[in-house]
């Protein structure tokens, strides 16, 4: 079976390498970007703006390979590829909560940017509360290595 995606538009942000950029959106913020979506779907966009923050989903353009045993940013132990957001992955996707500024046409404005420049933008969705925080009572090898978060910037680890 293959999947074909299409990107909906680019985002832009101010990171041009991957090295020393936030590695969660929650370590990033006030970074500000924008989404230049497709022209065509600007009807798509509508009544999106009574959302403070969106989740996008996009497709690590730079990240090439994986490997099933990794060590995330955040520890120095190998996890399963799935126990992480790291961005070597099979398919190479990324999600990441943003703040919604405001758009303007087909120019999506966003704060707490956390991917390259000129990531294509598989699709966007808006977050819910009610839908997407979750009580949790384990959070696995992260439990012990939150702290660290945003000051944690990426390295070459991926490369």
């Amino acid at each position: 079976m293959s999947i074909i995606l299409e990107p909906i538009g680019v985002i832009h942000t101010p990171f041009k390498a991957k090295d020393g950029m936030p590695i969660q959106s929650a370590g990033a913020k006030g970074v500000k970007g924008h989404i230049v979506l497709r022209e065509e779907l600007i009807p798509g966009l509508t009544d999106l703006d009574g959302f403070s923050h969106i989740i996008m989903i996009y497709h690590f353009h730079k990240s090439t390979g994986f490997e099933l045993l990794t060590t995330p940013f955040l520890d120095n132990k190998q996890h399963g590829v799935f126990a992480t957001r790291a961005p070597s992955r099979p398919n190479q996707l990324g999600i990441s909560v943003v703040r919604l500024l405001k758009i303007e046409k087909n120019i999506i404005h966003i704060e707490n940017v956390d991917m390259l420049d000129e990531t294509p933008l598989l699709d966007i969705k808006p977050y819910i509360p009610d839908f997407d925080v979750h009580n949790t009572e384990k959070n696995g090898w992260f439990e012990n290595n939150s702290d660290n978060l945003n000051e944690t910037r990426s390295d070459k680890r991926f490369e």
